[in-house]
């Protein structure tokens, strides 16, 4: 399974790099060049997934993380539009004059790519605000506000300065109280810690409760835990906790194999308060509505961040965005804050979520 992940990128490149070389009415030299860079960018790809600084300043190693990472996004792209040309030119609908040494297919290449990817860069820096009604028969002293985000993914390329962002975003809000369903960190905590992000952590002003996801993982459990603390969050990892009318349970991340069922962790909490489930990646709907849990918060599947992966998600989980329900218990699958890889959203979006939690009145 992991061999064909890194194969199909490589097929991928191969066939679009061939096409480029074709399509440019360029001397060979030109055309080298360009091909030589277009391989370039994908050899800093691996650099880009692994999280690795090479020795590298944090300027340098975000440019090698956004090119590498950016590169397979737009590489998709790019083996779409040929795949999709081919097709024309052997249906006879697109001059095979096109895709060879041709000045027109180049510039409308060029033109759909550029187009295309700062239109996908301008949406995900556009952080959609979600509102959420949440109504209870249980009894509730007062209402609470809270927002809600998955997917933070901070490090080399969502750094302090942007994080700083959406810390304003959030405190603007006044929530009671925040929760963060796992994946704060993206692949190292090197860069949150040279940056000194668990500063921005402490400038929200209401608590932080979250639990993993899976990158805390990747970036080294004892790591993870450390910025944590620093950050003054409260992880919870197969535990619960009470906040005033609310019971918030936290699960470790299912990539861990050995978490404890969520039947043992409902064993014991006071069913008369609101119980909030996070659990970073949303499979398996069905238990908590068979524990008895109120809403669930999880994250993890980015809505496929980009169209047409967006479809795939689709298939694969039950909810892979948005509301949902089973029998008496609400989710919400966010689609995330922040984002893996390249900075792209094409037919998704990047959203916080405020919700208000309250009994419900007579008029209800």
């Amino acid at each position: 399974m992991v061999l064909l992940f890194w194969l199909l990128p490589v097929v991928g490149n191969v066939y679009v790099l061939w096409h480029i070389w074709r399509l440019l009415p360029a001397m060979p030299w030109v055309k080298t060049l360009v091909v030589v860079l277009m391989v370039c960018a994908f050899l800093l790809l691996f650099a880009g997934v692994m999280g690795t600084r090479m020795g590298l300043s944090m300027p340098l190693q975000t440019v090698v993380y956004e090119i590498g990472t950016s590169w397979l996004v737009i590489l998709l792209y790019l083996f779409m539009a040929f795949l999709l040309l081919d097709v024309g030119r052997w249906l006879r609908w697109v001059p095979a004059s096109l895709l060879k040494d041709s000045v027109a297919g180049s510039l409308g290449i060029l033109g759909l790519m550029l187009v295309l990817f700062c239109y996908g860069n301008m949406r995900y820096h556009h952080k959609q605000r979600q509102p959420l009604e949440l109504k209870t028969e249980k009894k509730m002293a007062r209402s609470q506000k809270m927002v809600m985000m998955s997917d933070l993914h901070l490090g080399f390329h969502n750094r302090r300065a942007a994080f700083a962002r959406w810390v304003d975003l959030v405190n603007a809000e006044h929530p009671d109280l925040i929760l963060i369903a796992g994946d704060i960190i993206d692949v190292s905590t090197a860069p949150l810690e040279e940056e000194g992000v668990a500063e921005e952590f402490r400038r929200l002003n209401a608590p932080v409760i979250a639990c993993w996801g899976n990158h805390e993982h990747y970036a080294g459990a004892s790591r993870s835990s450390d910025f944590y603390r620093d950050a003054g969050i409260i992880l919870l990892r197969d535990s619960v906790m009470e906040w005033g009318d609310i019971c918030i349970v936290g699960r470790e991340d299912r990539s861990k194999q050995r978490r404890k069922p969520l039947a043992d962790l409902m064993k014991g909490i006071d069913r008369s308060k609101y119980v909030i489930l996070l659990d970073h990646q949303p499979y398996h709907l069905e238990e908590a509505e068979k524990n008895g849990v109120d809403f669930q918060l999880s994250g993890h599947t980015h809505h496929g961040q980009i169209w047409p992966i967006s479809w795939i998600t689709d298939a694969l989980y039950e909810c892979a965005s948005g509301e949902w329900q089973r029998g008496k218990t609400r989710y919400y699958v966010s689609s995330g804050m922040g984002i893996w890889g390249g900075k792209f959203r094409i037919g998704t979006r990047s959203e916080y979520v405020v919700a208000t939690l309250e009994q419900k009145s007579s008029n209800d």
